[in-house]
């Protein structure tokens, strides 16, 4: 269990912060494409690229929390 969250949360933080790039700078390519599939209304690219970014990183903490198997 430990490990299926530690690359759950490192999928959706690496998604995140890619695309939270994408959308500032316009430089980096989105690595996954996590917001088409996503119901967010257009325009609200940055919010769910930072709310991505911020469940990953709660995701790898959480992980802490059960013993390795």
């Amino acid at each position: 269990m430990k490990k299926i969250l530690e690359v759950v949360g490192f999928v959706l933080f690496v998604s995140g912060a890619s695309g939270l790039i994408h959308e500032v700078t316009g430089w980096m390519p989105k690595f996954f494409g996590f917001l088409r599939l996503l119901p967010f209304p257009e325009g609200h690219e940055i919010y769910t690229n930072i709310v991505l970014a911020v469940l990953g990183i709660a995701l790898m903490a959480a992980s802490d929390r059960f013993p390795r198997a």
